[in-house]
């Protein structure tokens, strides 16, 4: 009885690895970038986060923007990773 793993050893590209790798890390830099945006205003512009928009302060809708921009980024990340059919 042979309990080693019934599939076989993924192999994978290092170019597609870079590839995916730098995607990321790109997307990473721009969700950053939002946050800290988010956390400058915070801190040194509160009064900013205050105006209201539909009875909601600005920083509950930032706050849900990071929300969906990283599920959207999370989107496009696997759109852009997807695999190819040559």
């Amino acid at each position: 009885f042979d309990h080693g793993s019934a599939h076989p050893q993924e192999v994978e590209d290092e170019v597609q690895v870079a590839r995916r790798s730098r995607i990321g890390l790109r997307l990473f830099a721009v969700y950053c970038a939002a946050y800290g945006a988010f956390m400058l205003l915070n801190a040194f512009a509160p009064k900013v986060m205050e105006t209201t928009f539909g009875g909601v302060n600005l920083a509950i809708w930032y706050g849900f923007g990071l929300i969906g921009g990283a599920l959207v980024m999370a989107l496009l990340y696997a759109w852009l990773c997807r695999e190819t059919q040559p």
